[in-house]
């Protein structure tokens, strides 16, 4: 049975796709079987990893609206252990074809559930956005992580996010956690990120993930590419804190592997 994550934060611009492609393509690398699920109509994590969502013919909008089997839409990547179930511009508009759908929160949770027997981990890319979608995506999930950026405002808007994460809780997905909120485009040499990081752990403690994904241009440059940091450029310092971060997840979850411990250990 796998882990189910989705990343989630309604500001747009918080690494949540980049955190998305990179966590996933880390735990495959790691020799974890994961699935990436693009749940934002704009299909960033879809063509981030190497496919135009121009030429995608089956999506998880078809899985949601027209119930294909989810084996016809998924798609191998270049990354071993790594698949994706993509989007399409189509999914904007599957919010408003869900409205009157009986049992409408929960038609992602049904796709996956006939997958995650598959994977080890499930990793979903939430739009920015707290629509239906976004819904659907924590109902499915077993955990969620919130990216926060390191920059002015980072923590606007966190308290309305932590609160639909509550009303998803307590009406939807009762089993719900909090992975952890993840600090990203941190710069060491700017004092903002550092007051960033110090208000945030203040704040939530231990809810905090101890690994930072720091601003690094090999990130940056990555999708442009179609692949993740790892296959980028698995020395640069964007690879290593996903790496890290995978570390930190399967650890916390009581997943490691003695392979996970010899590969780390030799980057």
């Amino acid at each position: 049975m796998s882990k189910i994550i989705a990343l989630a934060n309604q500001k747009g611009g918080v690494g949540k796709t980049t955190s998305s492609i990179n966590l996933a393509a880390s735990l495959a690398v790691l020799e974890y079987k994961t699935l990436l699920v693009d749940a934002d109509p704009q299909a960033n994590s879809t063509s981030g990893i190497g496919f135009d969502p121009r030429n995608i013919t089956a999506s998880i909008y078809e899985c949601i609206i027209n119930q294909i089997d989810p084996h016809e839409a998924i798609q191998k990547t270049d990354t071993p252990n790594l698949d994706l179930l993509p989007a399409h511009i189509d999914l904007v508009g599957a919010e408003i074809e869900m409205i009157n759908l009986a049992g409408r929160e929960y038609k992602m949770k049904q796709v996956l559930d006939s997958v995650r027997d598959e994977y080890d981990f499930i990793i979903i890319d939430c739009s920015p956005s707290l629509g239906l979608i976004t819904i659907n995506a924590l109902t499915a999930a077993d955990s969620v992580i919130v990216p926060v950026q390191c920059e002015y405002f980072a923590l606007e808007g966190l308290g309305k996010l932590l609160n639909t994460i509550k009303i998803v809780q307590s009406r939807l997905n009762t089993t719900l956690e909090i992975e952890g909120i993840l600090l990203t485009m941190y710069d060491v040499r700017l004092r903002l990120s550092n007051q960033v990081v110090e208000e945030v752990r203040t704040h939530f403690e231990d809810m905090v993930f101890d690994t930072i994904i720091q601003r690094n241009t090999r990130l940056s440059e990555a999708p442009s590419f179609g692949v993740s940091v790892i296959m980028h450029d698995a020395n640069c310092k964007g690879a290593i804190n996903y790496l890290n971060l995978a570390r930190e997840i399967v650890s916390k979850n009581g997943l490691v592997k003695s392979k996970l411990q010899e590969t780390t250990e030799s980057i």
